[in-house]
């Protein structure tokens, strides 16, 4: 067995673990997350727990992940994840209008994004961005898709980038 997958997955309190026999979801305060078990792995609860096991040699990479993914759900659902976007350039500005998130990035026109279900995006300052939810894979696609419509440029460094993201800076021409 992996290492990953030999590990238990501790379950706070308030959350409720439920094992059909091709799913796994979990339930929290902050939402519920499902996700399809493959057939020759096998979850068993003891105290509190969750312990992941291969039937196949063939299946002990995929329990190692399935076993990180649903430790990822339960500490979704408990805390929630949160992604933070840094705007740096002038005039670079973000807002939140209802449930959308208006951005002016330096293009002629104000680029609009709504926010898809269980996201939340929220803007404490003009040139900060918090994208937060349980389901930490939706959480970065949707902030990679932020960061996409302007990513950072290597001169100046302006752009829409992550918070702990560090920008390699070129030189510039020499004439």
């Amino acid at each position: 067995m992996s290492r990953v997958a030999k590990k238990p997955i501790a379950f706070p309190k308030g959350i409720e673990f439920n094992i059909q026999s091709d799913s796994v979801s979990v339930k929290g305060p902050k939402g519920t997350l499902k996700i399809a078990k493959p057939a020759g792995i096998e979850v068993t609860i003891e105290d509190g727990t969750a312990q992941l096991s291969a039937n196949e040699d063939a299946l002990i990479p995929l329990t190692g992940t399935l076993r990180a993914i649903i430790a990822n759900m339960v500490h979704g659902v408990s805390e929630g994840f949160v992604r933070k976007l840094d705007l740096v350039g002038v005039g670079y500005r973000a807002s939140m209008q209802g449930n959308d998130l208006n951005l002016s990035l330096g293009f002629s026109h104000p680029v609009v994004f709504p926010a898809p279900e269980g996201i939340t995006i929220a803007t404490p300052t003009q040139t900060e961005i918090l994208v937060s939810g349980a389901d930490k894979q939706r959480v970065g696609e949707v902030a990679a898709k932020i960061r996409a419509f302007r990513p950072p440029e290597p001169y100046k460094g302006k752009g829409v980038k992550y918070s702990d993201e560090t920008i390699i800076r070129k030189e510039a021409k020499k004439a």
